[in-house]
């Protein structure tokens, strides 16, 4: 006997529309973020923009800022006695021996009151500046002075600073500037009594 193979049915395929085919929509450019602070490369500069004003600064290799030429320094002493009535400006050599400009607050004002004011100093150092420099004197160092002493302030007066302002205006170059108070180590007795002073 011979089997009959029976025909085997083929199993329909769903057909299936193929969807029409979209055109390739152009990339999308992201942009490069901008570089760090710390990134030691330039950054890339666009042509349309037109360069920075500190672009063109040089870069300079130091930090120290650049010093002009003065020449050979000639060094002075300025001592400025500043008390509560007077301003008193006396410019000398190095040595302090030989008087180079002296000059106060009661030389330039005309009135009593105004002769210890900082107006007065600036004049007056002005005034010292001025002939120091025609003598040569294109720096100074200033010791500072008050009355001191057992009764007098130990403070200077209002003329003090003003007086050193004045000066290195004037383009005299400041050295050590130092107080030079007189403080009594025991001495006389103070004023005001046993029982002090009675206001």
């Amino acid at each position: 006997m011979t089997e009959e193979k029976s025909p085997v049915k083929e199993e329909a395929k769903p057909v299936t529309k193929e969807a029409p085919k979209q055109e390739a929509k152009p990339a999308i450019k992201v942009a490069s973020p901008p570089p760090r602070r710390d990134d030691k490369r330039p950054p890339v500069r666009d042509d349309k923009r037109p360069p920075r004003r500190d672009d063109k600064r040089p870069q300079r290799t130091d930090d120290r800022r650049p010093r002009r030429d003065r020449g050979p320094l000639r060094w002075g002493i300025a001592h400025i006695y500043a008390s509560y009535n007077n301003t008193i400006i006396h410019i000398t050599d190095i040595t302090g021996t030989e008087s180079i400009a002296r000059t106060s607050g009661g030389m330039v004002v005309k009135q009593d009151r105004l002769e210890s004011s900082p107006t007065a100093a600036m004049m007056a150092a002005k005034k010292a500046a001025e002939i120091a420099r025609e003598k040569g004197i294109n720096a100074i160092h200033v010791k500072i002075k008050a009355p001191g002493g057992h009764n007098g302030p130990n403070n200077p007066g209002p003329g003090a600073q003003a007086a050193v302002r004045a000066l290195s205006r004037m383009g005299l170059r400041i050295g050590v500037i130092e107080d030079v108070t007189p403080i009594p180590h025991d001495g006389c007795r103070k004023k005001g009594g046993r029982r002090g002073r009675r206001v």
